[in-house]
């Protein structure tokens, strides 16, 4: 609780510097107040606290993923500094909604109500469509927020109306009340439906397969640091809420009760293999990055499902690909922001030569694109490694099969890009080293790669 009013509070005050006319002092200001709520969010890990008639419940879960959508909004907002820096009279709007935005991933994973689920469902959206169509003068920015909000608005509403079927039957909004309830053996038929509807909902803001239709143009269309934030932060901060969602609601046992619980596994098999599927073979056909990166996110989303066979045992498994995921994409992003900062678009043709005109940020593209790739010793090989281990042991061969398969796959649109960078002459001259953009992109795959080779500093916080 202390480190959502934190939030909320540092917002506030990135407003109040443009009244006072302290811009230069925005980013420092925000990242050392940033800093400073990871140190108190840090201190209420491994405490089981609730507030407020139980509508924020602290717990190891929501304080492990508060701390690394802190430290990932810590490195956009880094990212910031130079992404706005023709927009100066613009720039604490923009910290500061990524800071409320914030606010809203915090509250997502620390609910104990539904209707403070919902909300900080809403503050999260209202923030992206804002920073999708951010850049008024670029009509794909335009398109990108308003199908951005046409399709998150339906989203929402479905979620809604679960919400609305599950009050119906339980009589509570109440995580702790509801979980008590689903032991029961006699359920009314609304529960279940109502849990649909905000699995559907919630799936379409993780981009699953087949709710991802929106995100490749989505990715394209929005400026690039917003979409760096929609690839990591809203990623995350969505599967991880349907984990928590699934696994506080008690779904498995109430399912076991009514028999439906064989079915939900099907049909969990059946979305992740086809996010897997969909995500890489279309990844292959493009030639923006950007929009590359959009269907790997789908691919991604594919394997962070299968942790949800398996929820009793996947919380730290679930971190810790997370974490090693958005890290890779913060890293990628940092030098796309570097290499397309004076670019029309954001075509592999733009990366032509990097390896030769600047090879510490073609190396740390290339680490990043293979962390993603799952080639050791990077943390998305051994993120993926845990991962297959566990659905393994959970009896689901097939789908461990698919997903190596798909793994495979991926290395191939993977390098198209890292062959550009490396095998192609230079297009383009690349002045001005950005120190902020250099720090995000070496410090977050430093990250990856010690969590590569340390894994337990992560998969041990929810044992």
């Amino acid at each position: 609780m202390n480190t959502l009013i934190a939030i909320t509070g540092l917002g506030i005050f990135c407003l109040l510097f443009e009244i006072l006319n302290l811009r230069k002092a925005i980013i420092p200001i925000t990242i050392l107040g940033l800093i400073g709520v990871l140190a108190i969010n840090f201190c209420e890990f491994g405490t089981e606290q609730s507030y407020y008639n139980n509508m924020i419940a602290v717990s190891k879960f929501s304080t492990a993923f508060s701390s690394l959508f802190i430290v990932l909004t810590i490195f956009l907002v880094a990212l910031s500094h130079n992404f706005y820096q023709n927009h100066q009279t613009k720039i604490s709007d923009y910290v500061a909604i990524k800071v409320f935005l914030l606010a809203g991933a915090v509250a997502m994973v620390s609910f104990g109500n539904l209707a403070m689920f919902f909300l900080g469902i809403e503050i999260l959206s209202i923030a992206l469509y804002v920073l999708a169509a951010s850049d008024r003068l670029n009509i794909k920015s335009n398109e990108a927020g308003m199908k951005y909000f046409l399709m998150g608005s339906f989203a929402s509403g479905i979620i809604l109306f679960g919400i609305c079927l599950i009050y119906g039957a339980m009589g509570t909004f109440d995580i702790s009340e509801i979980h008590e309830s689903a032991l029961s053996a006699e359920l009314p038929i609304w529960f279940p439906i109502g849990l649909i509807l905000m699995i559907i909902g919630m799936l379409f803001k993780v981009a699953a397969v087949p709710f991802h239709f929106w995100a490749p143009d989505v990715y394209e269309g929005s400026p690039a640091l917003t979409t760096a934030l929609m690839s990591t932060l809203a990623k995350v901060v969505a599967i991880a809420t349907l984990f928590k969602l699934i696994s506080g609601m008690n779904v498995i046992s109430s399912l076991e009760n009514q028999d439906l619980l064989h079915t939900f596994e099907v049909i969990v098999v059946i979305i992740s293999i086809a996010s897997m599927c969909v995500g890489n073979i279309m990844a292959l056909r493009q030639v923006n990055v950007k929009r590359m990166l959009a269907f790997s996110g789908i691919s991604h989303a594919g394997f962070m499902l299968m942790t949800l066979l398996t929820v009793s045992a996947s919380a730290g498994v679930l971190l810790y690909y997370t974490t090693a995921y958005a890290l890779s994409g913060i890293a990628a992003f940092s030098v796309i922001l570097y290499v397309c900062r004076d670019q029309e678009n954001e075509d592999i043709t733009n990366f032509h030569g990097l390896g030769k005109t600047n090879p510490l940020l073609a190396a740390i593209l290339t680490a990043s694109l293979l962390s993603m790739a799952g080639i050791p010793i990077f943390s998305g090989f051994f993120a993926k490694l845990f991962l297959f281990n566990q659905t393994i042991q959970a009896g689901y061969i097939g789908l461990v099969i698919v997903a190596v398969i798909n793994s495979i796959i991926s290395v191939g649109y993977y390098f198209k890009l890292i062959i550009a960078m490396y095998s192609k002459e230079p297009n383009q001259e690349r002045t001005g080293k950005p120190f902020l953009i250099y720090a995000a992109a070496v410090i977050s795959i430093a990250l990856n790669i010690a969590l590569g080779l340390f894994p337990s500093l992560v998969l041990d916080l929810l044992q």
